[in-house]
């Protein structure tokens, strides 16, 4: 009979995927290996085999969860726009600082997202419930659903604004804004996350005018 999981097992999973993606940071993916992760926690790679069958699995877990994460960021923000009768516009901003929030805290994790998804196998994998999807075709789905819900929110906030031909360019024109932060805006310096928020969204509001 199988042992069952212990309550922790889910928390100890996401300590393994924190150091996990700061490994894959530093030392990038294809350099790190299951060795270097066990070292980094503190434990032995028979240790880690226990909770993960390779790095891969590590990698997909650590992008799975980080892309529900975002996905749920935005179904709260349509929730509290619902809630709180936002207009179209708070509600894009309201986005905005909800998806920088969540980028202050797992900024190794969403430089794994950018960078490392193309190492996951495209082979199809029936475990991930369609026979179809391979592990990378699950991952980029759910990046391409990000990306239609910011479009969304674009398109109602600005119907002016976008149109079919630059809705795409201006969708990605704002994630360029907050996509990479993690290489150069940190916690601790002169601007928070969400300052830096409050400047996307006067961008989007003014363009480089003086408000």
């Amino acid at each position: 009979m199988a042992r069952p999981k212990s309550a922790s097992h889910d928390l100890k999973r996401d300590g393994i995927l924190d150091i996990a993606a700061r490994c894959f940071a530093e030392r990038s993916y294809p350099a790190a290996s299951m060795n270097d992760i066990a070292a980094a926690c503190g434990t032995s790679k028979a240790r880690l085999y226990h909770y993960y069958e390779s790095k891969e699995a590590i990698l997909l877990d650590l992008l799975e969860r980080h892309t529900q994460r975002l996905l749920a960021v935005i179904a709260q923000t349509e929730a509290k726009a619902q809630r709180e009768n936002l207009d179209e516009r708070a509600a894009l901003h309201a986005l905005v600082h909800g998806l920088l929030q969540e980028y202050e805290t797992s900024a190794t994790r969403h430089a794994a997202l950018l960078n490392d998804t193309k190492f996951l196998s495209d082979t199809p994998d029936p475990a991930l419930g369609t026979p179809s999807v391979s592990p990378r075709d699950l991952i980029l789905n759910r990046q391409r659903d990000i990306v239609a819900a910011l479009t969304r929110f674009l398109k109602r906030a600005y119907p002016q604004r976008l149109t079919l031909a630059n809705q795409t360019a201006l969708t990605m024109m704002l994630l360029g804004m907050i996509n990479w932060t993690f290489t150069w805006l940190r916690p601790e310096g002169p601007m928070s996350y969400a300052q830096f928020a409050n400047e996307v969204v006067a961008v989007m509001e003014n363009g480089f005018k003086a408000p």
